[in-house]
């Protein structure tokens, strides 16, 4: 596993927090993508800043957070080349199961990584890695 930084670590605290109001959202955003045919593989996106990727399901301005959650898709990362096409079987083995899981790629700074959080959890610990 990669070390987090510190600043990466308080960010993933204050995402934690706010994920525990924006779960139920993005859950059913998931099933929305899923049920409708556009993905077997959502991905959502949290980021601070304006992004040119996704649709905004979560505003940060509109729910005073800090951070903002986009819905995707990997067909839309692979399109924009967020996820290597060589590497879409690999993403697909490791991409959990998005009845149970909610998979987050945050974005902070110029860094990003792919997070696999249990809608199920407490939220005590997120953990940063694509496993």
């Amino acid at each position: 596993m990669q070390e987090i930084d510190k600043e990466w670590e308080i960010q993933l605290k204050q995402l934690q927090a706010e994920l525990i109001l924006m779960k139920d959202s993005i859950k059913e955003t998931a099933t929305d993508i899923m049920s409708e045919g556009f993905s077997d593989y959502p991905i959502f996106i949290a980021h601070q800043s304006p992004i040119n990727i996704g649709e905004v399901i979560l505003d940060k301005n509109d729910l005073a957070t800090i951070w903002s959650i986009s819905a995707a898709t990997l067909e839309i990362f692979l399109d924009k080349k967020l996820v290597e096409r060589e590497k879409s079987d690999f993403f697909k083995l490791n991409y959990k199961n998005p009845k149970e899981f909610m998979c987050l790629f945050v974005l902070y700074g110029n860094a990003a990584r792919f997070v696999f959080v249990p809608y199920k959890t407490n939220f005590t610990e997120i953990n940063p890695a694509l496993n």
